[in-house]
């Protein structure tokens, strides 16, 4: 069976367990005792106020940061644990302003998610660059192959990452703000594409600024204020006008509108 064949055979999910997790930035504490369990193979957003520690807790899970305290847990396996090179074959991160390398073509840039998968120095086979691809087409970027990296959008090069963290086949799967730079409806690509991901067994967690996405396109939601958990939940039952008026200090109101629910909000 080819590389990309057992990618798209496999399904089996990933439970991400945090418990008690502490981390200080310069002195300041970011995130205080936070702790969740996230549902295998389901989108789940991490939301909150600016400041609130939602892209310090998604560094800290993808290991760019080390924790004060407290664990974090892959399929009961401690995340400690775990060597750089085993970490990114079991998840990756898509930061909201990933850096563009100089003058590097955007194939290039999605083959690196091929390297934890990789023998050390050894060459992109046919299945890395056939899964490139593939990653491409299904973020709506196979016409930027052939690109320098440096000279696209910021939203063609959100694409770029997140193609790049696809190719990566990873079981689970950070996005910071996946929809930064994107218009409406690639907003929404992108956030059925992290449905479509979850249907085939990847576990996503996504920060969101947009509360109605969390409402829409999520099964579980965490709300961080302060660096602490105050809610956690199915975003129907967690997202509620007292919660959400209480954290972002603004009046909201809860509506139905053709059958969905939104979130509409005024100063308080």
């Amino acid at each position: 069976m080819s590389g990309a064949a057992r990618t798209r055979a496999r399904t089996e999910a990933l439970t991400l367990t945090v418990g008690g997790l502490g981390l200080r930035l310069g002195g300041t504490p970011v995130l205080r005792d936070v702790a969740a369990q996230l549902p295998p193979g389901e989108v789940s957003a991490v939301v909150g106020p600016n400041g609130s520690g939602k892209s310090s807790l998604l560094r800290l899970l993808v290991g760019a940061l080390e924790p004060e305290h407290g664990t974090v847990l892959l399929d009961g396996r401690e995340l400690a644990e775990l060597s750089r090179r085993a970490r990114a074959r079991e998840l990756a991160l898509v930061e909201q302003d990933s850096s563009a390398p100089v003058s590097l073509d955007v194939l290039d840039v999605v083959l690196l998610g091929r390297t934890p998968h990789r023998p050390t120095w050894s060459a992109d086979s046919s299945d890395d660059v056939d899964l490139a691809r593939q990653a491409l087409a299904r973020t709506g970027a196979a016409h930027l192959e052939g690109r320098d990296v440096a000279t696209l959008s910021g939203g063609e090069r959100q694409r770029v990452h997140l193609a790049r963290a696809l190719a990566q086949t990873p079981r689970l799967l950070l996005l910071d703000e996946p929809t930064n730079h994107l218009d409406v409806a690639a907003q929404l690509d992108v956030l059925h594409l992290a449905g479509e991901l979850a249907a085939t067994g990847v576990t996503v967690l996504t920060a969101l600024h947009d509360l109605n996405h969390a409402l829409e396109h999520c099964a579980h939601v965490v709300v961080l204020d302060a660096g602490r958990v105050v809610a956690a939940g199915p975003p129907a039952e967690v997202l509620t006008e007292e919660l959400v008026s209480r954290v972002y200090g603004v009046r909201a109101e809860r509506v139905t509108v053709r059958g969905r629910d939104l979130l509409l909000y005024d100063r308080a």
